[in-house]
């Protein structure tokens, strides 16, 4: 179950934030989009509980466009993401609503929406609660390529499952998903010479530090850009596009 550390450091959303737009409707989800419309491989950005107007999580979405992909952050959530600050909803009664197992056809329908726009190559991101929601596209052939940042509610039955190319980043501080789960998710992994795997621990962070890092401190963002590159990386080499210039936040 989720802990209080899934919430840390809530954002300040911003509706308007990025480099990208907003679109009401994309494979039936609100959505940000950025990116070449040209581009023949796309990133899915699955977001955490604070959902798809994070600010930092629409600058790594613009970074990812940057390296040459269609980025879709699409809004799982209708609008209702999660509010720390309102006691009589806390996570376990918000998680009630918006379990990420309910999301995953959401997310089938934006892989078809960027199939039909002529996307040949699909890779997806998915931050803690948006983990959940890519590793059952990766269980399900959906996606070519798929990264998992400290996820949440993801298992190692999950990832025996796993069909597709696979990155998990995870963080030395976490109680959610800690060192040693992530850990045996390599294992399983290693032993699976069908699908190839990129498993890393960051020493000295917590969970959710790649999406809800603050700007001031610079070890911080130093991680977190050091995952934005190896997420970059594992789509460049699964996607088949190649590297551009290394991204920084």
């Amino acid at each position: 179950m989720a802990s209080s550390q899934c919430c840390d450091n809530p954002p300040t959303l911003n509706p308007a934030g990025g480099e990208g737009k907003v679109v009401d409707s994309f494979g039936g989800l609100k959505a940000y989009l950025v990116g070449s419309d040209d581009s023949k491989a796309a990133v899915i950005l699955v977001s955490d509980v604070y959902g798809f107007e994070a600010p930092n999580l629409r600058k790594i979405a613009d970074k990812v466009a940057s390296s040459g992909y269609f980025v879709v952050v699409p809004d799982f959530f209708h609008g209702d993401s999660f509010v720390l600050e309102n006691a009589e909803r806390p996570l376990s009664v918000w998680l009630k609503s918006h379990p990420p197992v309910k999301a995953f056809p959401k997310a089938k329908a934006v892989v078809a929406a960027l199939k039909e726009k002529g996307v040949d190559t699909v890779g997806a991101s998915g931050y803690c609660w948006g983990a959940k929601v890519v590793v059952e596209l990766a269980k399900s052939c959906e996606i070519q390529a798929a990264v998992l940042l400290h996820p949440t509610f993801v298992t190692v039955d999950d990832i025996k499952e796993v069909k597709c190319p696979i990155s998990v980043l995870g963080a030395e501080i976490d109680k959610i998903s800690p060192p040693e789960l992530i850990k045996q998710f390599k294992k399983v992994l290693s032993t699976n010479s069908a699908v190839s795997h990129f498993v890393k621990i960051f020493p000295g962070v917590r969970h959710g530090w790649s999406v809800r890092f603050r700007h001031d401190d610079e070890t911080a963002v130093k991680s977190a850009e050091e995952a934005l590159t190896d997420m970059i990386h594992w789509f460049h080499t699964n996607l088949k596009l190649t590297p551009k210039l290394k991204p920084s936040m």
